[in-house]
């Protein structure tokens, strides 16, 4: 049992889990949470959308659920990192997350509706046996609270309560799915004609015309090229990006006056009255525990025979038997029966009250009468405890050092540097810098990307140069490790580049304005005259274009020039023996085939892969199903009020799904 010990704490956030694995879930996206509750609000501070049971009473009952702006937000920067799209497309997942998460929310209330309660009991056999097991119970033994707990926080970022009670709704929504579709059915035709289709592999020649020696085979005369770059003059009237030159000159905390603010004990104890929660140290126990345990729900005789048991093995304990071997034969924890019932030191804002209180109770070596809790009857035997204290100052003086040693150079840079700016607009940026033993250095023309040497971090030193005018007050910045003071000598704007210089970049693009048509042109030449001759190889030969033979493949195979047999070369599964494909083109390269063997299955392998291609059709067929519910509900939902959106509004048939 996994949740021994640990109170029913009810919680709201969600997980994202890419290793829950159900049909369910393989549909819903989850998150960490992490971001704070205000991030990208734009109307109700904190909650994006509330969905509410969608009946007359559920205006009146209170039974919502609010849609966090914090997990909305999450849920887009995780799709962000995942598909590795630029800062800019955040705003274009960001409808998409909240509209996942709304039709999650409705989910959730129909399963409530329908009374798809998960059981204490039914979380422990998911856990033993589900997505989770291999982590969780590696061959079957159960990895201990600590690492279970520094799994779930270090995955997942949750608590173990808040981590079971996700995998609880997890559940709860797979039963929603599975009674949605249990009536779903293919035929046993059907089952053969997919796998007749899926099995089938084929082999080829191909000729291969790419697009990287057509570019190569472009060679315009300086003619052609000037007038391109006057057509285009549009196009290349910013190409040369503008440019700046910029005078600063930068410190640090050694060149502060006075040297580098020193902190004294009285702000160390200060700092560490003020900030006493940080320092502080949760009751805690360490104990052997063993458990008989009692199932949720159960009856009057089944709770009397586990008490019973429980007492028989106390009187054995207190007649000299040894905890550890009583344990490992009776304890019904599986995690720690291994371990002679042996449980770290845990918080006992964790565990079941009853189990708190009376292990808090007991000293050192002593053990209990038998206790109950929510799991069934305990034996404890406390070895070490810890009342809750705060950590003495001696104790974390170390630790507090760094941080007011950093906060008083910051505050002490930052005066220093407003103090240099309100000088330099004076007395100016040489005057003021040798004022103070610091150089001035100017740049040469450089971009928004460009690099300043001498400077930590120019980030934000070039992004305000680029948003400074020319010859404007001088002005402070950060460096990272210090502050600059700058000033804008002089401006390149924009502009077009001349022709000589930028040659070379015409021609690039001259190039790849003319790829995609020759590539095309030359792809039906080949088809047309292959079809003529019925014979690919010998127009290729003609028009010099190489071919290549490829392996036996299936709808799962990769061919090199070709790619994937699942994208546009799945025509060749459509194609007689002997037959020529129209042109392939995929951007890159282009392709014209020629099927050269093809093998459908034999009944037999038909017979064997049966059961598995049933059930990929059933599961295709019951996402497919699943998904049409979930808009039907979504649309109900929306019909009659349900949902309140307090950011704005995802944009009409938008789906979490892709769909």
């Amino acid at each position: 049992m996994i949740r021994i010990l640990q109170q029913d704490n009810k919680a709201t956030k969600i997980i994202f889990a890419v290793i829950i694995g159900a049909a369910c879930l393989s549909m819903v996206a989850y998150l960490i949470p992490g971001i704070g509750d205000n991030a990208g609000a734009t109307g109700n501070v904190g909650v994006f959308a509330t969905v509410r049971d969608p009946g007359f009473f559920g205006k009146f009952t209170g039974d919502s659920t609010d849609i966090k702006t914090s997990e909305v937000n999450q849920i887009a920067q995780q799709q962000l990192q995942q598909q590795r799209l630029p800062e800019g497309f955040l705003q274009f997942l960001l409808p998409r997350a909240g509209q996942m998460l709304v039709q999650r929310a409705i989910l959730k209330h129909e399963a409530d509706r329908l009374h798809l309660d998960v059981s204490n009991a039914d979380l422990a056999r998911e856990l033993q046996t589900g997505s989770f097991a291999r982590y969780i119970f590696p061959n079957g033994q159960y990895i201990g609270d600590d690492k279970y707990i520094n799994f779930v926080q270090t995955y997942f970022q949750l608590t173990r309560a808040e981590f079971e009670d996700q995998v609880k709704g997890d559940m709860e929504l797979n039963r929603l799915q599975a009674l949605v579709t249990g009536g779903v059915s293919v035929s046993d035709n059907a089952v053969r004609e997919s796998y007749r289709t899926q099995g089938t592999k084929v082999k080829f020649d191909y000729a291969v015309v790419s697009s990287e020696d057509i570019r190569k085979s472009i060679n315009p005369s300086d003619a052609d090229l000037q007038a391109f770059f006057t057509k285009s003059a549009a196009r290349y009237a910013t190409a040369v990006p503008e440019q700046r030159k910029i005078e600063y000159f930068s410190f640090d905390a050694s060149n502060l006056p006075g040297g580098k603010p020193q902190v004294t004990d009285a702000e160390i104890a200060s700092y560490y009255g003020q900030h006493q929660d940080q320092y502080q140290v949760k009751e805690q126990v360490k104990t052997r525990h063993i458990l008989i345990q009692v199932p949720s729900g159960a009856d009057a005789k089944t709770d009397a025979a586990a008490k019973s048991k429980a007492a028989d093995i106390l009187k054995q304990i207190k007649a000299g038997g040894n905890f550890a071997d009583l344990a490992s034969k009776n304890s019904d924890d599986p995690g720690s029966k291994t371990q002679g019932g042996e449980l770290p030191m845990i918080p006992t804002a964790g565990l079941d009250p009853a189990y708190a209180k009376a292990a808090m109770a007991l000293k050192p070596g002593e053990t209990s009468d038998l206790v109950r809790s929510q799991f069934g009857y305990h034996i404890i035997q406390t070895e070490a405890k810890d009342s809750a204290h705060a950590k003495p100052l001696a104790e974390v003086k170390e630790q507090i050092l760094p941080v007011l040693e950093q906060q008083k150079a910051g505050a002490a840079e930052q005066s220093f540097a407003a103090q240099l700016a309100a000088e330099a607009k004076s007395k100016g940026l040489d005057k003021t810098a040798a004022a103070h033993n610091l150089k001035t250095t100017t740049t040469d023309f450089i971009g928004k990307d460009g690099v300043i040497g001498g400077v930590a971090d120019a980030a934000q030193l070039l992004t305000q140069s680029f948003s400074a005018a020319k010859g404007a007050a001088p002005a402070s910045v950060s460096t990272g490790d210090g502050f600059a003071i700058f000033q804008v000598v002089d401006v390149k704007p924009a502009h077009a580049p001349d022709f000589a210089d930028y040659k070379s970049h015409i021609l690039d693009d001259y190039r790849e304005q003319q790829v995609p048509q020759l590539l095309n042109a030359k792809l039906s030449k080949l088809a047309d005259r292959a079809k003529v001759l019925n014979d690919l190889k010998k127009a290729a030969a003609e028009m010099n274009v190489p071919v290549k033979t490829s392996e036996l493949v299936g709808k799962d195979g990769q061919v090199p020039d070709v790619g994937s047999m699942s994208g546009q070369a799945s025509v060749a599964f459509t194609l007689a023996k002997g037959a020529i494909s129209a042109p392939i083109n995929n951007g890159t390269t282009g392709i014209i085939l020629s099927v050269t063997d093809k093998q459908e299955p034999t009944a037999d392998d038909i017979a064997k892969n049966f059961d598995a291609t049933r059930e990929q059709l059933l599961s295709t067929q019951r996402e497919e199903i699943f998904r049409v519910y979930i808009g039907t509900l979504t649309d109900t939902y929306t019909k009659k009020g349900a949902i309140k959106y307090t950011q704005k509004q995802p944009a009409p048939g938008s789906s979490p799904f892709g769909g």
